[in-house]
């Protein structure tokens, strides 16, 4: 076993009936990391963070977690917690009563210290004392994050964690998160947010129909992109586009006559990267300040959409 591995996982199968939700699944997240989870609805996702949970057991393959197998027991170690499909929560409790019946039901000491810690982590002190039914869905996903970390665990298994946060809370839970990973906390997330995983991971694992389609950094993923359109905002826009003309590999793909006098400030070019640092340096040598450049569609969004796609039409 590798211990330098949080999880690691080996020809994983999971069947429910004649569904196959996981299809010999490999995956491999190293300690200290913030991992992302992408798919479509019903690619395996969940299942997969459950197997993680122990809120179920694979029918094959092989897994560890924290350099320990898992056997068939429905549990997972102490040193793992999270939540799947929304955290578990009891409406007409209080936050503070929340994370002390859920610490009593762990065997947990559920000391004041240590749920306060919880709560002030995830900024919900303020709100410590009311009850969770007038919560809303983003201060009920804060206290889900609480509730995992009262037993700080080396390993936090997520899914949608910024599901109805406000730009603020969010942030918030990214601050926390990126902390417990430069702690050595790993982490596994779900999301359908690609900006939020992008933010954070810095590898990403994408499944399509229950199998790995990508599994490795986002760095090579944006490599391994073909063209990508990229929003372009200069100082100058018509001597941009006549540089923009005039670079191998670069092309303009908003539709209008590049030959034309334009009044818009932002043109919208196609390119691989390589071409579009040729560009960018072009630029900067021509006296020409870039104001904004940013693709389009994210790379992780784009190999999400490219990969998936090609997976369903190979079905």
């Amino acid at each position: 076993m590798d211990t330098t591995l949080a999880v690691r996982a080996r020809g994983i199968t999971k069947c429910f009936g004649d569904v196959v939700a996981l299809d010999c699944i490999d995956l491999d997240v190293a300690q200290g990391q913030i991992h992302g989870l992408v798919g479509p609805n019903g690619a395996g996702k969940t299942t997969l963070l459950g197997l993680l949970l122990g809120l179920a057991v694979a029918d094959n393959g092989r897994l560890e977690i924290l350099g320990t197998p898992v056997g068939r027991a429905l549990a997972a170690p102490d040193a793992v917690a999270g939540f799947v499909d929304g955290p578990g929560l009891y409406p007409s409790l209080t936050a503070r009563q929340n994370l002390a019946a859920l610490a009593a039901l762990r065997s947990h000491d559920a000391r004041t210290a240590g749920i306060d810690d919880a709560l002030d982590q995830v900024g919900l002190v303020d709100v410590a004392d009311d009850r969770v039914r007038g919560f809303s869905l983003g201060m009920r996903q804060r206290l889900g994050l609480a509730a995992a970390l009262l037993t700080k665990p080396r390993l936090l298994v997520l899914d949608e964690p910024s599901n109805g946060l406000d730009p603020a809370g969010k942030k918030h839970v990214h601050g926390v998160l990126t902390r417990l990973a430069t702690e050595g906390t790993t982490a596994v997330l779900s999301s359908h947010r690609m900006d939020d995983l992008e933010a954070l991971c810095t590898e990403v694992t994408i499944l399509a129909t229950g199998r790995v389609v990508f599994s490795g950094p986002l760095s090579k993923l944006s490599a391994e992109n073909g063209e990508l359109d990229y929003r372009l905002r200069t100082s100058d826009p018509e001597a941009a586009r006549r540089l923009i003309l005039d670079t191998p590999g670069v092309r303009i793909v908003d539709g209008s006559d590049a030959g034309a006098r334009q009044d818009t400030e932002v043109v919208v070019v196609r390119a691989l990267v390589p071409a579009l640092d040729e560009l960018v340096a072009g630029l900067v040598r021509a006296g020409i300040a870039v104001r904004e450049l940013a693709p389009v569609v994210s790379p992780l969004e784009a190999a999400f959409l490219a990969l998936t796609e090609q997976q369903e039409s190979n079905r």
